[in-house]
């Protein structure tokens, strides 16, 4: 047993703990920013792209082949090269087919892939995919040709490409965004001709300035058009590799056709940023426009958007400012929108930011990598081919003592170590000159083993004759590789003709417009102040009336809701609920309507949820400015707090502080005029220079039916954030009910159990004592 304990003593290693977590969390974050989260510079792809893109070559779901079910294709994924998880890979899968996301999309989809809209795509069980042709010519070709390097697996049981063969600066062309540890990415899409242009321009002057490529790649290029309006920014943020784009949809004005129609404003194109639930947020934006009389020009909005494209149709009333509505339109709402640019790739392992020289230059260099062993290769297998060629044409021209050879030989190998060494022993010739000859043969292993393998039809003399032509093409061929090997010009020459030929095949126009535009200017017109009537019912509904609708229906609004004041329109509402939180609404926000028109549920326009909080106090700002509200709660705890205290920015602040079980019994409204004292003696009984006679009494009700009445002179002001004083002396398990302020000369009654109580001739008691029971 002491033997063991030693035994386990001597594998326990002492480190610092800080220093372990360190290592970890760093080892962590660099698997996460190098093998998930960040594309590679010299394919322009995230290594789950990557790995969908070889699962479906290896699939064989080439363009010209049908379409596979994307359940096999994300299984093959998953199982084979990245086991993180079937979700995250179908994401991707979809993203590579919809055209709106891409510059240029590698997959051809068949079935719902989603909408610029922000529909989801269908289940993978249902929708089917393959490859572009696209993405054959430009992403996978050469895969056979050893142009990069294959690694093992996770398991170990499959190869998967380090990179993809990529022959254009995908990087650009599709962009990248993605979200690592402590860094993120987000590269704009571009122009798949332009971005041909800057490579060859480069390549012919390697010292070209960023300005120079700009010549060539004016900006961003984005699938859904629109416009980049800060042309002159551009250069900086292409020279760092970070910066703000700043983005707006194209408006077009459509004038009306016919007397019975009306103007419109069209949205044809929208930002980058707007695509998915963005849309939605537009035409909400702009309902709340309509809805808050921000303006009065839009009389319609509609969606009219089809696979055509995007059409966003806003009916204009008669003699509207198209201008001024345009603008409001770019300042309040997403029709204007930044892209934030941070071009972060990896580079040799690591995450580094790249311009757009250091783009194009990681590119070139790797199209050179890929030329070099391309090529090589190519080299290789045409040698090997002069070799059994030129094998082959000797062949015919002795095939006469080839096949004297083979009759009298005895087996295969007999045979090839003949025509390979010359060796003739026991092998059965019609002459000693045929024997002569044999012994003379030296053709090498791969020769010998194509000759053995001629077929007889190859003796045609037509075959005799092509296999002569492609000796020739063979010889052609091996002086053509060796010369791109040999000189940098010829290889540098290949590659921009490659470049050019794709530019030619699959290029598109420019879609987004590149100008240096003015900035959107709009001043919101000063509201008109004017005083309404708030109004909430029992279910939550909220909105403001005209005063004169509510004198006109003032006895239906009293008896069909719960909170009714008047305020002004550019007040604020306050809600204080039972777990401390008071909760401010604008005015503005809240429907200005009819009487008998519908509000709107108090809980979607601020902060304050029904369904975990239940309201004790509301009111108007303005109704309770220079106030103090007197705050009670459940265990007791009681205090006054002066409303200015509550003047804050923010929607949802702390209105006061809760012991841990309690929440707020009560919050009342004292007179305005009233003023407590503030300052106690030690004893806790009050300070007589201090004492003002106060023209209101609190009257505490408790669950179990105890009443304790006395002055509110005696409760201190405290600042919110306080917990307050001790009310009323409670007994075990019973909590304040309720709470009144009344007047010292005030006849006020309340029921209990059926039974009247008359709070007025209540007797006048101290604050924290038991008070007395009613019996019933």
């Amino acid at each position: 047993m002491i033997e063991m304990e030693t035994i386990m003593a001597e594998q326990i290693v002492k480190t610092e703990y800080s220093e372990l977590m360190q290592k970890s969390y760093i080892d962590y974050s660099m698997s996460v920013i190098t093998a998930r989260a960040l594309p590679d510079a010299r394919d322009g792809l995230k290594p789950v792209q990557r790995r969908v893109l070889y699962a479906m070559d290896q699939l064989g779901l080439n363009y010209d082949k049908p379409h596979r079910k994307s359940a096999r294709i994300v299984g093959d994924t998953m199982g084979k090269y990245h086991p993180h998880g079937d979700s995250s890979i179908y994401e991707t899968l979809v993203v590579l087919e919809q055209d709106f996301k891409k510059g240029m999309a590698l997959v051809d989809g068949h079935g719902n892939f989603g909408s610029i809209e922000g529909d989801g795509a269908a289940a993978m069980r249902y929708t089917e995919a393959k490859l572009k042709k696209f993405t054959q010519d430009v992403y996978l070709a050469d895969l056979d040709k050893d142009v990069v390097d294959f690694i093992p697996n996770f398991d170990e049981t499959e190869k998967e490409p380090e990179v993809l063969p990529v022959r254009v600066p995908n990087l650009l062309i599709n962009g990248a965004e993605g979200i690592a540890v402590g860094m993120t990415t987000n590269i704009p899409t571009h122009n798949l001709g332009e971005v041909v242009d800057a490579c060859c321009a480069y390549m012919d002057d390697e010292n070209i300035t960023t300005e120079g490529l700009m010549e060539y790649v004016i900006g961003p290029d984005f699938p859904t058009g629109g416009l980049v309006v800060n042309k002159s920014e551009l250069p900086a943020i292409y020279e760092s590799g970070t910066g703000k784009i700043k983005l707006r949809g194209k408006v077009v004005f459509e004038p009306a056709a016919k007397k019975s129609e009306r103007d419109k404003l069209v949205i044809t194109e929208i930002p980058y940023t707007m695509i998915g639930a963005n849309i939605g947020k537009f035409l909400s934006d702009v309902i709340d426009l309509v809805e808050t009389k921000k303006t009065s020009d839009i009389v319609d909005i509609s969606n009219e958007s089809s696979k055509e494209g995007i059409r966003i149709v806003l009916e204009l009333k008669r003699n509207a400012d198209v201008e001024k509505l345009k603008n409001m339109l770019y300042k309040k709402t997403k029709l204007e929108d930044t892209f934030g640019v941070n071009m972060l790739a990896i580079v040799d392992g690591k995450p580094e930011t790249l311009g757009l020289k250091s783009i194009i230059k990681h590119h070139i260099d790797f199209q050179y990598q890929l030329a070099t062993r391309k090529y090589n290769t190519l080299l290789a297998r045409e040698r090997d081919n002069k070799e059994i060629q030129e094998g082959l044409i000797k062949a015919c021209d002795i095939i006469d003592l080839i096949i004297e050879i083979l009759r009298g030989c005895k087996n295969r190998s007999q045979a090839k170590d003949c025509l390979v060494n010359g060796n003739v022993k026991d092998i059965n010739f019609k002459s000693e000159t045929s024997r002569k000859a044999a012994s003379g043969l030296h053709f090498t292993e791969r020769q010998a083993s194509a000759i053995l393998e001629l077929r007889l039809y190859r003796l045609i003399g037509l075959e005799i004759l092509e296999l002569q032509k492609q000796y020739e093409q063979t010889l052609k061929k091996i002086a053509e590789y060796e010369k791109i090997l040999g000189s940098r010009t010829a290889m540098k020459n290949v590659i921009k003709k490659d470049l050019q030929a794709i530019k030619k095949e699959y290029a598109l126009p420019r879609k987004t417009v590149i100008e240096d535009a003015k900035a959107a200017v709009f001043e919101e017109e000063k509201v008109k102040e004017q005083e309404v009537v708030f109004i909430m019912d029992r279910f939550g509904y909220s909105k403001t009336i005209d005063i004169a609708a509510y004198e006109r229906n003032m006895e239906a609004v009293h008896n069909e809701n719960k909170y009714i004041f008047k305020c002004m329109n550019t007040d604020k509402i306050y809600i204080f609920t039972d777990n401390g939180n008071l909760h401010q609404i604008k005015v503005m926000d809240l429907p200005f309507t009819k009487f008998r028109d519908k509000g709107v549920p108090i809980d979607n326009v601020g902060n304050y949820d029904s369904s975990g909080e239940n309201i004790v106090f509301l009111s108007a700002a303005g109704n309770i400015t220079g106030c103090k509200l007197l705050f009670v709660t459940k265990q007791g705890m009681m205090k006054l707090v002066d409303t200015s205290e509550f003047e804050a920015s923010k929607k949802t602040v702390a209105a006061t502080k809760l012991a841990d079980g309690d929440s707020i019994a009560a919050i009342l409204k004292t007179d305005a005029t009233v003023e407590v004292y503030s300052r106690f003696n030690y004893d806790g009984s009050m300070a007589e220079d201090e004492v003002i006679e106060s023209s209101q009494n609190v009257v505490v009700r408790t669950e179990n039916g105890v009443f304790l009445k006395f002055p509110l002179t005696e409760i201190p002001q405290k600042k919110k954030n306080a917990v307050g004083v001790r009310g009323i002396k409670l007994v075990k398990d019973d909590t304040v009910d309720d709470v009144y302020l009344i007047g010292n000369t005030e006849d006020v009654s309340t029921e209990y159990c059926g039974k009247t109580i008359d709070l007025g001739r209540m007797k006048l008691a101290h604050r924290d004592t038991k008070g007395t029971k009613v019996r019933v």
